[in-house]
């Protein structure tokens, strides 16, 4: 089945009229606006209205098709496509966050770091190499079809595992980034690129936010907590496809570090709320209380399969987040939720509202993101990045296919799209 196929059949099980009407835009966002087959069996997917592609932003993009690959081979082959260059890109340079199509040297390449002409930015954070383990093991899951493993991806993940390890001692790192450009933004590492000092935890260190801004505390949680589900992965990769032993065992015995890390730094007691995980923490004693609308984010543990949805910490942690206290969280006329440094104050963005819909538990709260979302588009049908709470028709990016893909995946969670589609298969 086509993707614009399945896009018109899912869209007419929705119950909502409402809702149908943003489904099929933003279902095919990615697929239609973004995506372009470079090869046989190769696919490049740029965020949108940057002409790049990020290892993360790709990924999640076309999260919200897995479900239905076993239904489309056109499906299957994009995502094995887009698979096929992660690799490539990761092999070329695992610290990159942003690539080219090409050797064509465009991007940021006054930076003070070690640029490839393939590189658009080499901001280096750990999700970036998170999600194309998730991609493929989730492909498999869903699909059963193992060669997504090529010889080339066992490299990848074995130099991910190794740069990982290297970043748990981060000044033996060979990795520093500088913009001097651009001295006062939120791209700049302190201490001549390497960034603000740390101590050992057994986690693992990262130069950068999924937002792409800097860390103050070089010890991100939520994309420690992601990581320690990606080589639990790995660990499955390695035993099940591979058929390797000592990769899966050099797997497991980072995750236990970073997991004794997490379990001795990142988990603090705040106020009255109890014990809640926080954002940053250096090693040193320093934390950094808040969350961002990017993901990995705190509020998104459940979704990566981080934690349980009713773990009493997370609970904790989500009430925390999603308050005034947390000063990315924003609250006004039309919506409350949580923003980014990497936006307007007042800003609060479609992915962070969508996220807290997907790893809700209450029904009352579900439905009345989904409303949120529904009446801050400006009228485009489309999401956005962050949107003003007082006036929705002031937002950031009007092209970001991310958050077009992530609110097809809660309308798909909100109404069990799945099983109706396979139900009406069957009929």
């Amino acid at each position: 089945m086509k993707i614009k196929e399945l896009a018109k059949k899912i869209t007419e099980l929705i119950p909502n009229e409402e809702a149908q009407k943003f489904f099929e835009p933003c279902f095919l966002s990615t697929w239609e606006t973004t995506t372009e087959k470079i090869e046989d069996y190769k696919y490049f997917v740029i965020t949108g209205d940057i002409p790049a592609l990020w290892l993360r932003d790709s990924s999640a993009q076309v999260q919200h098709l897995l479900a239905f690959a076993p239904y489309s081979d056109e499906v299957k082959e994009l995502i094995k496509g887009l698979s096929k260059t992660q690799v490539e890109c990761i092999l070329i340079d695992p610290y990159a966050n942003a690539f080219n199509k090409t050797d064509s040297g465009a991007g940021h390449h006054t930076d003070i770091t070690e640029m490839h002409p393939r590189l658009w930015e080499r901001k280096y954070e750990i999700d970036s190499l998170c999600y194309p383990i998730r991609l493929a093991y989730q492909y498999w899951k869903v699909t059963n079809d193992s060669s997504i493993f090529t010889p080339d991806f066992k490299v990848a993940i074995n130099n991910i595992i190794d740069l990982w390890t290297v970043e748990q001692r981060h000044e033996n790192s060979p990795y520093t980034f500088e913009r001097v450009d651009r001295i006062e933004e939120a791209g700049v590492l302190p201490n001549n690129g390497k960034g603000n000092p740390v101590a050992y935890t057994g986690m693992t260190w990262s130069g950068f936010r999924p937002s792409d801004d800097m860390c103050v505390y070089g010890y991100l949680v939520p994309s420690n907590m992601f990581a320690k589900v990606s080589l639990e992965q790995i660990a499955k990769i390695a035993e099940l496809v591979y058929e390797d032993l000592e990769l899966k065992e050099r797997a497991l015995n980072l995750k236990a570090e970073i997991e004794k890390g997490l379990a001795e730094f990142a988990v603090v007691d705040y106020k009255d709320l109890g014990s809640i995980y926080a954002y940053e923490v250096d090693g040193m004693g320093n934390h950094l209380f808040l969350d961002d609308a990017n993901v990995p984010s705190l509020l998104s543990l459940p979704y990566l399969g981080a934690v349980a949805a009713d773990d009493p910490i997370y609970l904790n942690t989500r009430e925390f987040i999603l308050s005034p206290e947390n000063r990315t969280y924003y609250s006004g006329k039309y919506a409350a939720g949580i923003g980014s440094d990497h936006t307007p104050e007042d800003y609060v963005w479609h992915i962070a509202l969508s996220m807290q819909g997907l790893t809700s538990v209450d029904e009352n709260e579900r439905k009345e993101i989904l409303e949120t979302i529904m009446n801050t588009d400006a009228g485009t049908y489309q999401m956005h990045e962050g949107f003003n709470v007082n006036n929705p028709e002031e937002f950031t990016r009007p092209w970001f296919a991310w958050s077009n893909s992530l609110f097809a995946e809660y309308l798909i969670d909100y109404f069990n799209l799945v099983e109706q589609f396979e139900k009406s298969l069957k009929n």
